[in-house]
């Protein structure tokens, strides 16, 4: 019979025949190193988004304000990350995080617009 190691530590493996790992500190072991460069990532790319969207709320606290990039690059807010891209028939990008989204509508100025749509 072929002898069998435990994926994490190595250990000798005794019982069943599909036996993977040693014991459950093994196995929660493996997973986190095998899924946790992907969730830290992940993780990182949501924290930019809530903070965004964070400092979009607190800047318009209505439907529709206007913003100096200077204010938002001020706060941290990071242009890096969206949930979508809403193009208007006039074929301006607004880019949203989640339910609030922002234009330039001329070099160093930004509009905050709020989708409602539910």
């Amino acid at each position: 019979m072929e002898q069998r190691f435990c994926l994490d530590c190595g250990a000798p493996l005794k019982g069943r025949a599909d036996q993977k790992f040693c014991n459950d500190l093994c196995r929660n072991s493996w997973n986190n190193k095998k899924l946790g460069a992907s969730t830290n990532l992940m993780r990182n790319i949501n924290r930019e988004l809530k903070k965004n969207h964070s400092i979009l709320e607190e800047l318009n606290p209505g439907e529709k304000s206007t913003v100096l990039k200077s204010v938002l690059d001020k706060k941290g807010f990071s242009f890096k990350y969206h949930t979508n891209i809403y193009t208007t028939k006039t074929g301006r990008n607004y880019y949203f995080c989640y339910d609030l989204g922002y234009a330039e509508i001329e070099p160093g100025k930004y509009v905050i617009v709020r989708n409602e749509e539910k």
